[in-house]
């Protein structure tokens, strides 16, 4: 079954909030760049500030990103991420120099329901890198923000 199958008939809502994941083409470690990572940031910031969405928390990983957001008005999840997606590689590819993909095809999404905690999810997000043994203490790793924390 392919990625696009498991999205037939699958919609997204307004106001709704999502937790996704992204992931590099190949698992390709572009993120351990500070200066790659931060044209990702810099992308991601871009997307609230022309409120299609309103992050909650975000972790970037050396080869993939934990997001924490809710869809504004009228927006879809599905451009939303292909919008990051597109402009991130674009930025990202041009730096680098080099051609091809950076992202996977597709992303992994979790509508979040309303008995869930955002708090704990956002907790979970930028705790990764302690889990993976990148760092021994949060504080140590740059690239994660939270509305909370």
């Amino acid at each position: 079954m392919t990625y696009d199958d498991l999205r037939r008939g699958r919609h997204s809502a307004p106001n709704q909030t999502y937790y996704v994941t992204i992931v590099t083409a190949g698992r390709l470690r572009h993120f351990a760049d500070f200066d790659i990572a931060r044209a990702a940031i810099i992308e991601m910031r871009r997307l609230s500030d022309h409120r299609i969405l309103d992050s909650f928390a975000w972790v970037l990983m050396p080869d993939h990103l934990h997001w924490l957001f809710q869809l504004l008005e009228s927006q879809d999840l599905a451009t939303a991420v292909k919008t990051f997606k597109a402009r991130s590689a674009r930025t990202i590819s041009r730096k680098l120099g080099r051609r091809g993909a950076l992202w996977q095809p597709g992303y992994y999404d979790h509508a979040v329901r309303r008995d869930e905690d955002l708090l704990a999810i956002a907790r979970y997000i930028v705790a990764n890198p302690l889990r993976a043994g990148l760092v021994e203490s949060l504080g140590d790793y740059p690239l994660w923000d939270a509305i909370w924390l």
